[in-house]
């Protein structure tokens, strides 16, 4: 086997490879005379067909098929051999093919970027520094017991957190418009789910009433018809409820599984989780930081193959959740364009080849601990903590997973060290608000 390297633009390459022609006939001969065993052609006895028969009839398919087999196994022999590492599959080009002649063909394909990582001292991080105060915990508390709040009819005028039942017809000088209207409809006040204007005069009426809002489309609104246009809506008044709030005691205790109902132990857990839900937030604003920074100070070229692998994975993957949206049903789904992934897919790969070589340079191993600590973490906020580390310590797949993950917070954790940290105070609700 001959082999001759060719670099044609950025990543690719080109490979011409060239066969020996003896290697090749006698490979074709031998599968003819298997094939002669095997074939079964009138005026012949199974098992006596003579190979010139087969040739004549199967000879061209054979070889074809052998010329396929030889390019993929002198491929690979040639990219061990040249110590090429492919980002891709490769195309094959046949050149020459034929009876006693050296089979030729060409392998294109593109190869991984030489990656070097520099400016890492240039990556600046604001790291929060945030405390849990008992106001905080305070308004979690709020928070749950509206989760678990019901609603009880009042008669009185409306108020900002109530919930209102009513009919509703829209306009648009006078004329009434497709999906302005409505009947028994409910809404929860306070939770911005109508138009900027549409529960200001709803807000003091009560029970039976009829108000008119004056409201102006947004120039974003969904609807291209409805884009910036003034609206009227007249609204009748059905019903008003008034939101309950369960009272903080030995019964709400029980609803999180504080099974003796102390409230001390349920403000000990809530602060639990509000921790463990801060320090993940923080966690992953710090690690988006540093790899925005990473990106960034580092432009690197990437392999068309590799960006095409990873926009068909996010192409899934949206395919996946409108199949979950749709209860499974994604056979009328079109086929999403490439350009919708591109910029993400192309972060992604960047991502990947960047912190690679990061993991590279500085040998960095799994930490076993940090991968216990991370399955720890995971498992903390299930009922039974234990059956899930065990569960995730059983499986091959999600530890892999978890090792992968371990790799890649403790690369973070080396461009961090050498990045240009900032600590600065913020407050719970400002950063999970943020979050949210």
């Amino acid at each position: 086997m001959q082999v001759s390297v060719e670099t044609s633009t950025g990543l690719e390459r080109r490979l011409t490879i060239t066969v020996p022609a003896a290697s090749i006939d006698t490979a074709v001969k031998s599968r003819l005379q298997q094939l002669a065993k095997t074939q079964r052609i009138n005026g012949f006895r199974p098992g006596k067909v003579p190979v010139n028969v087969i040739k004549k009839r199967y000879g061209q398919a054979v070889r074809q098929e052998i010329a396929g087999e030889v390019m993929q196994q002198n491929f690979y022999q040639a990219i061990t051999q040249e110590k090429i590492t492919p980002a891709g599959m490769p195309s094959f080009e046949m050149k020459t093919d034929e009876d006693g002649k050296d089979l030729e063909f060409v392998a294109a394909f593109e190869v991984y970027p030489e990656v070097e990582v520099k400016n890492v001292d240039k990556i600046t991080v604001e790291q929060p520094v945030v405390e849990i105060s008992d106001s905080d915990l305070s308004d979690m508390m709020d928070t749950l017991r509206k989760q678990h709040a019901d609603y009880k009819e009042v008669k009185r005028k409306i108020k900002k957190d109530d919930k209102v039942t009513m009919d509703f017809v829209g306009t648009i000088d006078g004329e009434e418009f497709d999906g302005g209207k409505a009947e028994d409809f409910e809404l929860e006040m306070g939770k911005d789910r109508m138009i900027p204007g549409f529960e200001k005069p709803i807000v003091g009426a009560k029970t039976g009433d009829e108000v008119i809002a004056e409201v102006t489309f947004p120039e974003d609104y969904h609807a291209e018809a409805l884009k910036g246009k003034e609206a009227k809506f007249t609204i009748t008044i059905k019903k008003t409820e008034q939101l309950n709030l369960p009272k903080v005691d030995e019964d709400f205790a029980k609803l999180f599984g504080i099974e003796d109902g102390n409230i001390d132990a349920l403000n000990d857990e809530v602060r639990k989780n509000m921790q463990r839900e801060l320090d993940q937030t923080l966690k992953a604003s710090v690690k988006e930081q540093v790899i925005n920074g990473l990106l960034e100070n580092n432009e690197i070229d990437l392999p068309k193959s590799l960006v095409e692998q990873e926009i068909n994975v996010l192409r899934e993957q949206a395919k996946q959740r409108f199949s979950q949206q749709q209860g499974g049903n994604i056979d009328n789904m079109p086929e999403l364009p490439a350009n919708l992934f591109e910029e993400n897919a192309r972060k992604r790969v960047s991502i990947g080849l960047l912190l690679g070589e990061v993991i590279k340079s500085n040998d960095i191993k799994v930490d076993a601990a940090k991968v216990d600590a991370l399955i720890a973490t995971a498992a903390s906020a299930y009922e039974d903590p234990q059956e899930v580390i065990e569960y995730y310590k059983s499986n091959d797949e999600l530890t892999q997973q978890m090792n992968n993950v371990a790799l890649e917070e403790q690369a973070v954790e080396v461009l961090l060290d050498q990045a240009k940290v900032k600590e600065v105070k913020k407050k719970f609700d400002e950063i999970m608000n943020k979050q949210a």
